[in-house]
């Protein structure tokens, strides 16, 4: 019994040891994430970034994000509801982080189609579509080709321009700032520059509405 009783506590012992190693570290990675935020802050909104609402809103959610990435995927529509509860308010800076193999022709056909103005439908089909071309965390792009020429985009124009210096440096910049910044998982979050201490979309939601109050 005494023995049993002796296993019982160790297991309890090593259990709060590793629970609170595990907050320590959380808590070190999100402190290293705030000073790289702030050591970088020029990297977070550069004049190239896609933007959506409104510009001169007070605060603003950078995202990095790689369009083969199923939580990127799961948390678009969640944004999106987090824009519309704060119309005028929160802006919204995308960035590229071609994480998964294959992604950086994904994203060079999003940096592509944003010069024909369709940068969001083209992420919203990509999505929608994202369990055709993204297979076992790889991206597969010429699986995706197909969609584009079903949805009337003009895929030979986005072919020609993911070749274009700009489109290449772009890309380029989004993912050297990137890793300024820590950004090292899809998606990676900053509101007004400050990074989410842990993962979620609470915690995304919570820092947003923290931000709101503290600027309006």
């Amino acid at each position: 019994m005494k023995q049993n009783k002796l296993i019982l506590i160790a297991i309890v012992v090593i259990g709060a040891i590793f629970a609170i190693s595990a907050m320590l570290y959380n808590q070190q990675q999100a402190e290293k994430k705030q000073q790289l935020a702030e050591q970088n802050a020029r990297a977070l909104t550069p004049a190239h970034a896609v933007r959506e609402g409104n510009p001169n809103a007070k605060v603003t959610i950078v995202e990095f994000f790689d369009p083969a990435c199923e939580t990127c995927k799961e948390f678009h529509p969640l944004v999106k509801q987090l824009m519309a509860q704060y119309p005028d308010k929160v802006n919204l800076v995308m960035r590229y982080a071609p994480l998964h193999p294959g992604s950086d022709q994904m994203v060079a056909i999003l940096e592509a189609a944003r010069k024909q103005d369709q940068f969001w439908h083209v992420l919203e089909l990509m999505f929608e579509t994202q369990q055709y071309w993204a297979i076992d965390h790889q991206a597969h792009p010429q699986l995706f080709w197909g969609y584009l020429k079903g949805y009337g985009f003009d895929v030979e124009r986005i072919n020609q321009d993911m070749q274009d210096p700009s489109v290449v440096s772009n890309i380029q910049q989004d993912i050297t700032d990137g890793e300024l910044l820590g950004a090292n998982m899809t998606p990676t979050f900053f509101v007004n520059g400050k990074p989410l201490a842990t993962f979620g979309y609470e915690q995304l939601q919570q820092l947003v509405a923290s931000e709101v109050a503290a600027n309006y």
